[in-house]
């Protein structure tokens, strides 16, 4: 093989996801609540959990279940947090423990009805009072 892969051309040619914690409710019925497309500028969808997904007394298997549908998740990514407040935090928590703090988060804005990418930086240095 003479050929020689271009890293430029890999790193250029990286398409973003959109992690989708939780299938929107109303999906299971055929009738989702939200419209979520706009996200979609973003990167491709990727739904990870089910639509009626909780965490109630035994949080571990669903913690090692996200550990594995997040571990490819990059800090060119999007986490779009539907769904249960709980998931949402532990998604939040795994995603930063993979990319030491740093992560993407789109968040909708209801008078502009579409959705702004918020970088979050955990380990950003600033005085409290700001």
């Amino acid at each position: 093989m003479s050929e020689s892969i271009n890293y430029g051309d890999i790193k250029n040619n990286y398409k973003p996801t959109v992690y989708v914690l939780q299938e929107l409710a109303g999906t299971r019925a055929g009738s989702p609540k939200i419209n979520i497309m706009s996200a979609s500028k973003f990167g491709e969808f990727k739904f990870l959990l089910p639509e009626f997904s909780q965490i109630i007394f035994s949080p571990g298997p669903l913690i090692f279940k996200l550990r594995g549908l997040l571990k490819n998740y990059t800090t060119k990514d999007y986490l779009l947090l539907t769904g249960d407040p709980a998931i949402i935090g532990v998604a939040c928590s795994i995603v930063s423990e993979f990319t030491n703090g740093k992560y993407n988060l789109l968040k909708w804005d209801k008078q502009d009805k579409l959705y702004y990418p918020i970088e979050i930086n955990l380990n950003e240095k600033g005085k409290i009072d700001e």
